[in-house]
């Protein structure tokens, strides 16, 4: 099953999961790439993502996985059709054959922007890098059963922050994606819960990339 590198920036962001699946089926039709579809009673294109993003998040790494009916396209073919038919922010970067299973993947590595209207409070970066070298650091988690306290240490590889000017500074962090699961905002939950002082007034997430549990890149 051919797969897609793709990328969702800018005002693609606020885009839901659904509505992200919804935009690619359209672009395939609107290209003239005939999907597949599932078998069964509700029949539904041969379209999936492998790790849906939250609504407001960039990412420069996402993978969907399709299957063609009738197509002799090649993939760069496949690939410029698609983006001719995609709307802005939402970009194909290649299109390849042999995927790896997704059960593999492992790790994301993730930015994190804070950002302060009055400033970055001072020693913030020290403080919160030392935050997360806890042995443990307990956060909310709403699932499926209500609120349960997790402890997000045990998921986070590796760590890094830096100021990049006077009003943002940046977490760089290398953390688990599958099995277990740590959603990046957690790490910003954990700052307003032990630093409430270090509170940001905004804060948004970039995924970087991804790999597979030996630090190799997915694809």
């Amino acid at each position: 099953m051919p797969r897609a590198l793709f990328e969702k920036t800018g005002d693609a962001v606020f885009m839901s999961h659904l509505d992200l699946m919804r935009v690619f089926q359209r672009a395939f039709k609107r290209a003239g790439l005939p999907l597949t579809h599932t078998q069964g009673f509700n029949p539904r294109p041969s379209v999936s993502i492998a790790l849906p993003l939250s609504v407001g998040v960039e990412s420069r790494c996402e993978l969907l996985d399709f299957d063609l009916e009738g197509c002799n396209a090649s993939n760069d073919e496949i690939c410029e059709k698609l983006n001719g038919a995609l709307v802005r922010g939402v970009r194909v970067v290649k299109v390849y054959n042999d995927g790896r299973k997704i059960r593999d993947l492992a790790l994301l590595d993730c930015t994190i922007t804070l950002e302060y209207d009055n400033g970055v409070p001072a020693d913030a970066c020290n403080r919160i890098k030392e935050l997360f070298t806890a042995p443990q650091l307990l956060v909310e988690k709403r699932g499926k059963n209500g609120v349960v306290e997790q402890n997000i240490i045990p998921m986070i590889r590796k760590l890094s922050v830096q100021m990049t000017d006077e009003n943002t500074c940046d977490i760089n962090a290398l953390i688990c994606c599958q099995n277990p699961t740590l959603n990046p905002a957690l790490l910003v939950a954990a700052i307003e819960r032990y630093l409430p002082e270090m509170k940001p007034d905004f804060a948004k997430v970039c995924r970087n990339e991804i790999y597979d549990g030996n630090e190799t890149i997915f694809r």
